[in-house]
């Protein structure tokens, strides 16, 4: 190969190197600086229509304006629905009056067991700012699937079932639109710190 053949080629490499980078470039920067609020490939949240713990009627529309915590679970858990819905309560406590411009949404995955009465009797045992939802098993699979969460029913030994499911808290913000995993283990008083940053 002639010099000028190899310097050509080494141009050409240049070229198509600079090329590549400035492509990748381009694109990371389109992920990155997409202006807020642009609608997302992997979006959570979405229309749905459920009823809560009174008998009214709940919308996607409904809770805008306020930022929000949802959580999927259901009234027979042993375990995590409860401590959840305890770790709730207290950041809404530490809250003080801000609680009212917040709210906090219980999702029943269960909707066979889970009716109108037995949510309202279950939200007895936690801070009056939760409401609950439900509806028929088509509604509950489809907002679980706009929210990108899991459940399944499980049988247990001798009759009877369990529900598995996602046990992640969502922190939406005012416009309705997914901010973050919202993380219950520290304490009420810096969860609550987190959540007024969206009021």
């Amino acid at each position: 190969m002639t010099n000028q053949h190899l310097r050509t080629f080494m141009v050409l490499g240049a070229f198509l190197a600079g090329l590549v980078l400035c492509l990748g470039v381009i694109l990371i920067a389109r992920n990155h600086w997409a202006e807020p609020g642009a609608p997302q490939a992997a979006a959570i949240g979405g229309p749905f229509r459920l009823t809560d713990q009174d008998g009214r009627i709940v919308t996607e529309a409904d809770l805008k304006g306020r930022p929000s915590l949802i959580f999927f679970g259901f009234t027979h858990c042993p375990d995590v629905c409860p401590t959840t819905l305890f770790d709730i309560s207290q950041i809404m406590a530490a809250l003080g009056p801000d609680a009212d411009r917040t709210r906090a949404v219980f999702i029943t995955v269960d909707p066979e067991r889970d009716t109108q009465e037995v949510l309202k009797d279950y939200l007895s045992s936690f801070d009056p700012h939760v409401s609950a939802l439900t509806g028929d098993l088509p509604s509950i699979t489809t907002v679980a699937k706009e929210y990108r969460a899991y459940f399944k029913k499980v049988p247990l030994d001798g009759g009877g079932y369990t529900m598995d499911h996602t046990a992640i808290t969502y922190l939406m913000d005012k416009e309705g639109r997914f901010v973050s995993p919202f993380n219950l283990k520290r304490t009420p008083e810096a969860s609550a710190a987190d959540l007024r940053r969206q009021l």
